[in-house]
């Protein structure tokens, strides 16, 4: 059980990573520091992009509009940071 715990934990680990590198390719894209004419960075783009997009909308029902913010990536780390939480409480038990 315990090993299955460490491996939850790294999921969540290697997701809240890739929402952490789709926020900032965000960022530098709306800034024009990355351009998505570049074949690389389009490549990685819509990949992040096909990979967050199906968790993003099931979060983006429960959220009111809010004219262009978008906070489903915020409700998604924070939904992240619990379930790690609630892992680690759940593997002292087994201590």
């Amino acid at each position: 059980m315990l090993s299955l715990i460490q491996i939850l934990l790294m999921i969540v680990s290697i997701v809240w990573y890739i929402v952490i590198a789709h926020i900032v390719m965000s960022w530098l894209i709306n800034f024009q520091v990355l351009n998505l004419r570049q074949q690389l960075v389009a490549q990685i783009w819509y990949g992040l992009n096909r990979l967050l997009d199906p968790i993003y909308s099931k979060i983006r029902r429960f959220l009111p509009p809010m004219g262009g913010l978008d906070l489903a990536p915020l409700v998604l780390l924070i939904g992240l940071m619990a379930v790690r939480i609630i892992l680690i409480n759940n593997v002292s038990n087994f201590y």
